[in-house]
């Protein structure tokens, strides 16, 4: 997923939703190298859930040292600031951050399959109800 057009694919989504309103992003350094970000906003995809999250990511070196978590609830304080009371999110049904996002109180709610060349991928839509159990309260 990294070829010409997945890179120009996704430097346009990056410069199209950097600096939106209500469309948080966030970037995690140590020293000067960035090592995670986590971005949201409206939830078109998922009906009846106000917002979603659209990237969460962490270097493999760093995981397990709360950054996800805390990129995780940053983003989430940010989202409810501007409204929301819950959260959706897709998830590759094989990705181990599926296990993750339910030890942060996430429930799974339905699946997609996404057609690819040669097949497709399975999604999962991964919820919270209230966001008060993200942010210990």
């Amino acid at each position: 997923m990294t070829d010409e057009a997945m890179m120009a694919r996704r430097t346009r989504t990056w410069n199209e939703h950097i600096g939106q309103s209500g469309r948080p992003v966030y970037v995690a350094e140590v020293g000067h190298q960035v090592t995670g970000f986590a971005s949201g906003g409206p939830a078109p995809e998922h009906p009846g859930f106000d917002a979603e999250v659209y990237t969460l990511y962490s270097l493999r070196a760093v995981q397990g040292r709360g950054l996800g978590r805390t990129l995780l609830q940053t983003l989430v304080r940010d989202l409810q600031g501007g409204g929301a009371r819950n959260l959706a999110l897709w998830v590759l049904d094989l990705n181990p951050t599926r296990a993750w996002y339910a030890r942060q109180g996430a429930r799974e709610e339905g699946e997609k399959s996404v057609p690819i060349p040669g097949g497709e991928l399975r999604e999962i839509r991964m919820v919270w109800d209230d966001l008060s159990v993200l942010l210990g309260g």
